[in-house]
C-alpha cells in the first residue's frame, strides 16, 4: 500500500514509522530483526531502509595498496523484501542519485516493482568522503528532482530507452526529503523551498523532513511550504540525542541548530545513560506536541538501535 493511502486510511490518526540502515557486509540479518522486533507492537505501516554511498577502501596486495570502490552496507532492496515478507509491513527503499547511473536506477526500480514494493524515497545522496561537494555519478542524475522525474516516467511506462504500453506499469508512491532548517548547500530557506516545490511538481507524493529539535522550525517550514503551493503530506523526522558528541556532530553534519535547553541538559549529564534518557525525554516532548498538532506520521531515525525509540513510542502511541 502507498504511504499516502496509509495516511488517508488513518483518518487523521498519527502513525508511527521508523528508518533502519542495512548491516555491514558479513553481519547476520538477524541483528536487524532483533532491533525491529521490539518496535512492531506500535504497528508501523511502513519501514524505511537507507542506501549507503559507495566508498573507497585500500587493500594490501604484497605491500602495495590497491584502491577499490565498494559498498559497505549493500542489500537495501533485499532487506526491504525480507522485512515485507517477515512482518507483512510496507517497506520504503531509499534510491539515490549518487553512486548510480540512470540505467542502474531503472534496474533497482524494476526489481522493486517485481517484489511488490509500492514506495520509494528519492534522494540525491551525500558527497563521498573524498569529495568536498557532491559530484554526480557519470551517467547518473545530478539532482533529486531528476530522479523523481525518472520514477514518475516509469510509472507512466516510460523507460529510459523506450515507452512500453502495459497494464502492469509500476505505480510507485514517491517520497522526498525536506529541510526545516534548509539543506546545508542551499543559499537560503526560501531557495530550498523552491527546490522542494520542483520535486513535488515533478511527481513527489510526500515529504519526510530532516531531523530537527525545535518543533517551531517544523511548523514554520510546513506553513511556508503550504504558502507556495506544496500540498502533499509533510512527515516530521525525529532523532533522539544518544551520546554527547551529537552536540557537535549533528550541527556539523546536518547544519541544524540545537535548542539551548537541550544542550544544557546534555552538558549536565554525567553518564551516557543519562544523556540517552535526556534524548528520549526531549523526543517524547517533541512527539506529543507534533501528534497533538495532527501530523500524519511521526518518523524516527533509529540508526539500527531500537531501545530508545521503543521508550519514546510507549509514551506517545
Amino acid at each position: 500500500m502507498k504511504i499516502t493511502e496509509h495516511i488517508k486510511k488513518s483518518n487523521g490518526k498519527t502513525l508511527f514509522s521508523f528508518e533502519i540502515i542495512p548491516p555491514v557486509k558479513g553481519r547476520n540479518i538477524q541483528e536487524l530483526y532483533n532491533n525491529i522486533d521490539p518496535l512492531m507492537e506500535f504497528n508501523p505501516p511502513f519501514i524505511d531502509v537507507t542506501t549507503s554511498r559507495e566508498e573507497y577502501v585500500y587493500i594490501d596486495r604484497n605491500g602495495l595498496l590497491d584502491k577499490k570502490l565498494t559498498r559497505m552496507r549493500p542489500g537495501t532492496v533485499g532487506i526491504c523484501a525480507s522485512i515485507k515478507h517477515k512482518y507483512n509491513v510496507d517497506t520504503v527503499p531509499h534510491v539515490l542519485c549518487g553512486g548510480f547511473t540512470k540505467e542502474e536506477t531503472e534496474y533497482v526500480l524494476v526489481d522493486c516493482h517485481y517484489l511488490g514494493i509500492d514506495n520509494v524515497m528519492a534522494l540525491r545522496g551525500d558527497a563521498m568522503r573524498e569529495q568536498q561537494y557532491f559530484e554526480p555519478t557519470e551517467g547518473g542524475h545530478p539532482y533529486a528532482v531528476d530522479l523523481v522525474g525518472q520514477i514518475h516516467d516509469l510509472n507512466c511506462g516510460k523507460y529510459l530507452h523506450e515507452t512500453i504500453e502495459s497494464d502492469n506499469c509500476a505505480d510507485f508512491c514517491i517520497g522526498v526529503a525536506g529541510y526545516p532548517e534548509k539543506h546545508l548547500e542551499a543559499p537560503s530557506l526560501k531557495t530550498d523551498l523552491k527546490r522542494l516545490k520542483e520535486k513535488v511538481d515533478a511527481g513527489a507524493d510526500y515529504v519526510v523532513t530532516q531531523m530537527f529539535f525545535d518543533n517551531k522550525k517544523y511548523f514554520e517550514f510546513v506553513a511556508a511550504a503550504r504558502a507556495i503551493g506544496i500540498e502533499v503530506p509533510i512527515i516530521p523526522g525525529i532523532k533522539p540525542i544518544a551520546v554527547k558528541r551529537h552536540l557537535q556532530l549533528l550541527p556539523q553534519v546536518f547544519r541544524i541548530d540545537l535548542p539551548q535547553d537541550l544542550i544544557d541538559a546534555v552538558d549536565g549529564c554525567k553518564t551516557n545513560r543519562e544523556i540517552r534518557q535526556v534524548g528520549v525525554e526531549w523526543a517524547i516532548q517533541q512527539s506529543k506536541e507534533l501528534k497533538e498538532a495532527g501530523v500524519p506520521v511521526l518518523h524516527y531515525y533509529s540508526m539500527g538501535k531500537s531501545d530508545n525509540i521503543k521508550a519514546i513510542a510507549k509514551e506517545v502511541f
